[in-house]
């Protein structure tokens, strides 16, 4: 049973949503802010510094340098394999967020820069069925990994995701040990995975590949953890850490390795692959 269809790029990049408004107010401090400030201020207000939501391809812009970024040249689209409805059909669902997001699926992967060395790069975007990990999230992720290993170049992924895709049942489940079986080759060929988790990293993404990197970095807010809180205090009947699951939290018990600025990623991520570069 196929569980995706391939088809040939179209455009070299994502199509932004509609939007027709220059202003946007901020709902940590109220201000109203001129949006291509915002946007060029690495979607960070400019009166706070609060976080505003990042897409795949913005993120890609931040980060890679620019005019280095290459898409794969065969992009991947989810089918029904359980022919799944639930209040809605799933590939109603899908269609929905493909229209919304200008997405095939919940990751965008590619070659790129970053200052200068070169990587492959996946970037999950939560917009798209709350980022999900489904047959096409993890066969990306794993072809992705295959062409750090072909081209000797390092791999960066950023997650941004609620976890498994329930719509594809066992399928969706099957990817968390896919993903993992393919990072160890990259282990293997001696090259580095620096893992960014963002908000959120969650479920079936961060009991898996998103905990794997070499170097594991979390973005400043990030949400980070398995299962939510509430089914966690129902379980153990205990009460949580107000902190529980941030980034903070993470790093205070070992789970990751460095809580970074989103103004700071690119550059902190430059240094971590360049440790690995330099050591070869």
């Amino acid at each position: 049973m196929s569980l995706f269809k391939e088809r040939q790029y179209l455009r070299v990049h994502v199509d932004r949503e509609p939007d027709d408004s220059l202003w946007m107010k901020c709902k940590s401090c109220g201000e109203l802010v001129f949006k291509r400030r915002v946007r060029e201020n690495s979607n960070v207000c400019p009166s706070c510094g609060e976080y505003f939501f990042q897409t795949s391809q913005e993120r890609l812009e931040s980060i890679l340098d620019p005019g280095s970024y290459e898409p794969f040249g065969e992009r991947l689209a989810a089918n029904d394999p359980l022919s799944f409805t639930d209040s809605r059909a799933y590939q109603e669902r899908v269609a929905e967020a493909q229209a919304k997001t200008g997405l095939d699926d919940a990751i965008l992967i590619g070659r790129g820069a970053i200052e200068g060395i070169p990587v492959v790069i996946g970037v999950m975007d939560f917009r798209f069925i709350g980022g999900s990990m489904g047959s096409v999230v993890g066969e990306q992720i794993c072809r992705a990994i295959e062409a750090s290993i072909a081209d000797r170049r390092g791999f960066v992924l950023i997650s941004s995701s609620g976890g498994a895709r329930i719509q594809e049942g066992m399928f969706s489940l099957l990817q968390m040990a896919k993903t993992v079986t393919v990072r160890r080759r990259l282990a293997e060929a001696g090259l580095p995975f620096v893992s960014v988790m963002t908000y959120p990293t969650t479920g079936g993404v961060e009991a898996s590949i998103a905990s794997l990197g070499d170097i594991i970095i979390a973005e400043k807010g990030a949400m980070i953890g398995f299962a939510g809180r509430r089914v966690i205090e129902q379980t153990i009947a205990e009460e949580l850490p107000a902190h529980f699951q941030t980034e903070s939290f993470a790093l205070e018990r070992g789970q990751i390795d460095r809580v970074v600025r989103r103004e700071d990623l690119r550059s902190e991520l430059a240094v971590a692959l360049g440790f690995f570069v330099g050591a070869r």
